[in-house]
């Protein structure tokens, strides 16, 4: 007991930029995870977070005109600061997106009853890792990043405005940020190469997969596809999730143009979604679609014939896009317009899931489409396999236990030593659970 309270088995402090109620990227993830480990006897868990702005880069209504809040979510007391939010993707803007994180993070760290067990960051925030290691290290405990993106090859690869001169800034704070750390996760293994460079030791290097966060889909394919106004005998290619410049949409736009009698439906947002739609405004068989809601999204995946994930030909081993885990779930075949020695390909590949094609040639996907039209058992097939990997290697508990093993290997780690640091703000009272603007937080 420590003033009358009782200490927690666990207290955590994740930062993580995204966090729920975003549906897309890494905030499924991160609220997952927190709330999987608050579930555990005594264990207390924190995060540190944004304002919802994920992936339509807008500021959620909801939290418009918030500086700063906190409220539980499922057994999670989170901790939000305003930060900018940059209406075009160029080097600057994304470097003044994270200097407002970092700096309010520093002026309004998290209010906790005492000190953080062990502090996790969930990257690419670089801002996010800097304030995580910071904590860490003020506190004494352990600090764990886990690597979703990497932004120094991300600003090299992603073709963003002014990324070959972020890129070597953006790599250096991650050098920095990594080599604090006690373990580092990677979502997959080939990421394990590029911070090995970055000076962390392979041996402190452990992968921990994401895993598949959406529930199977219950309605019939033939319903939800009138719904959606798509034809029986048509075929429809559909691209879920982020509209940036490193997925290279424009190659579905063109393999529309190239194929009349293709739907491609577009479903997400992002700071090329007003370009995109541009670009198809003449094409009657191009849909853009707002980004569907959790109940319906399962269904919409299920209802398409076949999920097209794309990336730039210059994208190799900054990211592995997290919409692929759902799309194995949704067991339909994945048409993967991306570099062939990348870890989206590697994925494609072991899931048996999907068809590769070379990156930025609607020709080519254009004709894969057709191979799949023509052959209804293949595709089949495919869905199945996929739906068989993401049932045994994509499982929402066994990821949850990976970062859980992740995080308690860590503690192991610590040596047996009087901590050192100081607490990240005077102990008190847990407050009452709820939604809970802090005082001055509404501007």
């Amino acid at each position: 007991m420590v003033n009358g309270f009782a200490v927690p088995a666990r207290r955590v402090l994740l930062v993580s930029t995204n966090y729920a109620p975003e549906q897309a990227g890494i905030g499924p993830y991160a609220a997952q995870v927190a709330e999987h480990w608050a579930a555990r006897d005594g264990w207390e868990v924190h995060v540190l977070a944004g304002m919802p702005h994920y992936p339509a880069w807008r500021t959620d209504p909801a939290w418009r005109g918030v500086w700063r809040a906190t409220e539980v979510r499922g057994g999670v007391r989170v901790h939000r600061r305003r930060h900018t939010v940059p209406p075009r993707q160029t080097a600057a803007h994304r470097a003044l997106y994270e200097a407002s994180i970092l700096a309010h993070g520093l002026l309004a760290p998290p209010r906790l009853a005492g000190r953080p067990d062990v502090v996790v960051a969930q990257l690419p925030s670089l801002a996010g890792g800097v304030l995580a290691a910071r904590l860490a290290r003020a506190a004494g405990v352990p600090f764990v990043p886990v690597v979703q993106d990497l932004m120094g090859a991300a600003a090299a690869q992603s073709g963003i405005r002014g990324g070959d001169r972020a890129a070597a800034l953006a790599a250096a704070v991650e050098r920095r940020v990594l080599s604090s750390a006690a373990l580092v996760g990677v979502i997959h293994e080939s990421f394990t190469d590029r911070v090995t460079a970055l000076g962390v030791h392979r041996a402190r290097v452990r992968t921990v997969p994401n895993w598949t966060h959406i529930a199977a889909p219950t309605r019939a394919r033939a319903a939800t596809r009138a719904r959606l106004g798509w034809g029986e005998e048509e075929t429809v290619v559909l691209h879920s999730g982020n509209m940036g410049l490193k997925q290279g949409l424009e190659v579905l736009v063109e393999t529309a143009r190239l194929d009349p009698g293709l739907r491609v439906v577009l479903m997400g947002e992002g700071n090329q979604r007003a370009r995109l739609a541009e670009l198809a405004a003449p094409l009657p068989n191009v849909d853009l679609l707002p980004p569907a809601t959790e109940a319906d999204f399962p269904e919409i995946l299920a209802a398409a014939d076949a999920l097209a994930v794309t990336q730039r030909a210059s994208v190799l081993d900054m990211s592995v896009p997290s919409k692929l885990t759902s799309y194995f779930a949704a067991g339909r075949p994945v048409l993967a317009s991306v570099a062939d020695g990348g870890g989206t390909a590697q994925e494609v590949r072991r899931s048996a899931a999907g068809l590769l094609v070379p990156p930025e040639d609607p020709a080519a996907l254009a004709a894969a489409v057709r191979a799949l039209a023509a052959d209804p058992a293949r595709a089949a097939a495919l869905g199945s396999a996929g739906r068989d990997y993401a049932t045994g290697h994509l499982g929402r508990e066994t990821g949850l236990a990976r970062c859980t093993a992740l995080l308690e290997e860590a503690l192991r780690m610590r040596r047996a030593r009087p901590v050192r640091g100081r607490q990240l703000a005077r102990p008190r009272p847990p407050a009452a659970r709820g939604a809970v603007r802090e005082e001055g937080a509404t501007a």
